[in-house]
């Protein structure tokens, strides 16, 4: 298996069905796909988003899970640059969850 592997072929870019997620402000926006990046470690993260963003369609929510602090720094600012933009970062259990809208 080569560095950027097939290592969760199934959880990468998953389908959610229109998960509703609750933002700090009160709002709601639907999550369309799900990267599972627990326990990768730069720059999978960045890599795994930036293929989630480039597949999905105008005004989708991928929602990146991540529990490695510097790739939750790290896909905000990048966000720009791959058409996309930043909702928000939500703290959960193991990680974080980065809300990621494509424009």
């Amino acid at each position: 298996m080569g560095l950027f592997g097939k290592k969760k072929d199934s959880a990468a870019g998953q389908d959610n069905g229109s998960v509703s997620v609750a933002l700090s402000d009160g709002s709601s926006v639907a999550v369309t796909a799900t990267v599972d990046c627990i326990g990768d470690s730069c720059p999978r993260p960045q890599l795994m988003t930036r293929k989630a963003v480039g597949s999905a369609g105008a005004g989708d929510v991928v929602a990146v899970l991540i529990d490695n602090p510097t790739s939750m720094e790290a896909i905000p600012p990048m966000c720009p640059e791959i058409g996309a933009t930043h909702l928000e970062t939500l703290r959960q259990d193991r990680g974080w969850q980065v809300l990621v809208r494509k424009d």
